[in-house]
């Protein structure tokens, strides 16, 4: 594990294939999360001799829990410091839910330095709950079953096939949320202020959208795919057997869909 310093506090990574010269993926999981997720995806790319960097968002994981914004702009933010960290050209961000608007921010922002963008799950716009759901999931959430019910939401996220060592992943995000601190900030995430990203973005390179056909944060899955793949100019790749979390459900067509389009960058560096 290693950190990045960023004003208020450390952002926490895992770096894959620290010593390869190949292109450098930032990886960025989404909301109540571990960096742990991307683990099959950042050992099969360091495998194929990229680099890999997987971050905890802000308050998640390892990194500190002091920070005061949880927004995906400031995820977006941390991801580019990273890249930057790291020494990074043409760097292919990964962003899973939350993270994949992150990751579609800092390709808007930085084009200099993110050549493509790979959106796994993502939410480019936020759904518009009634009054009386809003109510019930701040009352769902608070301590001391919030970390719990957190959970088993994650784990009913994972339909279609279970994770290679999801009961570990599931206690791993289960201790995460259990510090009183570090859920305060898993919390605020949850309920931050998080920026649309409606209009046009347009990676240099390209982009791919991966989502899986059992996800249940969605009424017609393939839809919204579709939908944020003409947001961000790319193709779409849906997923059989698979809920919210593609990097860690079916590595098996993710790592592929990754490394075309890191050939992508290649061929056009």
């Amino acid at each position: 594990m290693h950190h990045l310093d960023r004003p208020r506090g450390r952002i926490a990574y895992d770096l894959y294939g620290a010593e390869n010269t190949g292109t450098l993926v930032v990886c960025v999981p989404g909301m109540f999360d571990h960096r742990a997720s991307f683990r099959f995806v950042g050992t099969a790319l360091a495998g194929a001799g990229y680099r890999v960097a997987a971050m905890d968002l802000r308050g998640h994981g390892d990194s500190d829990a002091t920070f005061d914004d949880h927004t995906n702009r400031a995820a977006a933010t941390d991801a580019v410091a990273l890249a930057e960290e790291l020494g990074g050209e043409d760097v292919v961000m990964v962003g899973n839910s939350m993270g994949g608007a992150a990751v579609a921010i800092a390709a808007r922002e930085r084009p200099d330095l993110v050549a493509g963008v790979a959106l796994l799950a993502p939410f480019l716009r936020q759904p518009g709950p009634s009054l009386f759901v809003r109510i019930a999931l701040r009352l769902m959430l608070v301590r001391p079953w919030g970390p719990r019910v957190l959970t088993r939401y994650y784990d009913g996220l994972n339909t279609g096939r279970t994770p290679e060592g999801h009961r570990e992943h599931l206690d791993r995000v289960l201790r995460m949320l259990r510090p009183a601190d570090r859920y305060r900030a898993v919390y605020d995430t949850v309920h931050a202020p998080h920026e649309e990203v409606l209009e046009a973005v347009e990676s240099r390179v390209g982009a791919v959208v991966v989502v899986g056909e059992r996800d249940p944060d969605w009424k017609d899955p393939r839809a919204e795919a579709e939908w944020a793949a003409s947001v961000v100019r790319g193709s779409v790749v849906m997923v059989p057997e698979c809920g919210h979390y593609p990097q860690s459900q079916r590595p098996d067509v993710v790592v592929p869909a990754l490394e075309a389009l890191i050939g992508e960058v290649v061929s056009r560096a």
